[in-house]
């Protein structure tokens, strides 16, 4: 699991509240989060088949995109993705040592050992850990940012740079200075007070409580941007807009509900540790139901932290709808401006395909700033089925909808 702590357990000298954690069931600690970092990987691998969904008379097509450049929506999702899977491989590596070579993990503890291996394993993988996972909370970060400039139509692959230096940067920023503040002058000195260990814990939780407190917020803007845009498309708020709205609505409800569950516990944990630091003695009767509590967050820490990508993949993209198919069009999200042709867009429909025939009334979506209304709408909507769909068939002239009955598609919300 990611925590704070794994950089503390590479002191020789440590706090109560440290020793507490390292001392309770190790191996069976580490053999949980063994199992449930190959688990999820395992299941990740899974998540990259392509699902297999009936093609109907509904079914969009799955013909190439027009541009091989991937939108910065696609970028952004590989990179949590990636970031998640190279934090849960650091998690195994590390859990996999410990079990796998007692006596080398032994050594980490001796305040004059010779062999600096052992401590450069453990301040290594604790390094590995920390940064790929606080890389992972700026790109969700991103994410919700870019959610909400894309339907403002102030987004694009240019901002994608930007993501990155945030993203990368940021993290790394933070982690060397919380780190540098917790071994100096020197492992043997790193936890004698509790001032080396603040700034590390700091740095390490700030993009994990950003994530928690920012997000929630951009996506509400966006969902109140959703629903004003789709009102001004045909100034009527139908059936199929509320529709359309509630699924986005719904998407960064399960994002957030994912990453809660996943991380509550860390919040939760370190509150009752600081809270045992902080008492003059931490073995003492009374509190015996808070060290109680923090071993059983600990321990679900090492269940629920690897489970964050693949519970992030079925938020984003359902159990059979999560192929990182790069040659999947249906999947990606059009963030990117339209510089195209007004001809790659006015082409004939492929066959097979729900889009309405063109003319003016059928791409009545308003032109902002490089975006359409209908691009916007299809970049929040990645994975569903109803994602592209669904979207020009309600951007098509209603009277012509009634009169033809154009079939309904058929897809979770």
């Amino acid at each position: 699991m990611a925590s704070p702590r794994l950089g503390t357990f590479c002191c020789p000298t440590r706090d109560a509240a440290t020793q507490l954690m390292m001392s309770f069931q190790p191996r069976a600690f580490h053999a949980l989060c063994l199992g449930s970092g190959a688990l999820r990987l395992a299941l990740g691998l899974l998540q990259l088949l392509p699902g297999r969904r009936p093609a109907g008379p509904g079914a969009p097509s799955t013909s190439p995109p027009v541009s091989t450049r991937a939108p910065a929506s696609t970028r952004i999702l590989r990179a949590v993705a990636a970031c998640d899977v190279l934090g849960c491989l650091g998690i195994v590596f590390r859990s996999a040592v410990w079990l796998g070579f007692p006596a080398f993990v032994e050594n980490i503890s001796a305040v004059n050992a010779t062999d600096i291996w052992p401590a450069a394993f453990c301040v290594g993988s604790a390094v590995w850990i920390q940064l790929l996972y606080s890389v992972c909370f700026w790109w969700l970060f991103c994410y919700a940012v870019d959610a909400y400039l894309v339907i403002q139509r102030s987004s694009g692959l240019s901002i994608i740079l930007l993501y990155h230096i945030i993203a990368w940067g940021l993290a790394a920023l933070l982690c060397a200075e919380g780190l540098l503040m917790l071994y100096y002058p020197s492992l043997s000195r790193c936890e004698r007070d509790l001032e080396h260990a603040v700034p590390h814990y700091i740095t390490t939780y700030l993009p994990l409580l950003l994530v928690l407190v920012a997000n929630p917020v951009l996506f509400r803007k966006t969902v109140t941007a959703v629903a004003s845009l789709l009102k001004g498309r045909q100034g009527i708020y139908t059936e199929k807009e509320r529709r359309m709205g509630a699924m986005i609505k719904t998407r960064f409800f399960k994002i957030m509900l994912v990453f809660v569950i996943c991380w509550l516990s860390n919040i939760i944990n370190e509150s009752l540790l600081f809270y045992l630091e902080m008492q003059p003695d931490s073995t003492e009767g009374a509190l015996k139901y808070v060290r109680n509590a923090a071993k059983t967050t600990w321990f679900i820490m090492g269940i629920l932290n690897p489970a964050q990508g693949f519970l992030l993949s079925l938020a984003f993209y359902g159990w059979t709808g999560c192929s990182l198919d790069f040659q999947s069009s249906r999947k990606e999200i059009q963030w990117e401006s339209m510089t195209s042709s007004a001809a790659e867009r006015a082409g004939p429909a492929h066959e097979g395909s729900c889009a309405p025939p063109d003319g003016p009334a059928a791409r009545k979506g308003v032109r902002a700033g490089g975006h359409t209304s209908d691009e916007a709408l299809s970049m929040l909507s990645e994975g569903s089925n109803t994602s592209t769909v669904e979207i020009h068939i309600a951007s098509g002239p209603r009277a012509v909808s009634e009169a033809d009955g154009v079939p309904r598609v058929q897809g979770d919300l």
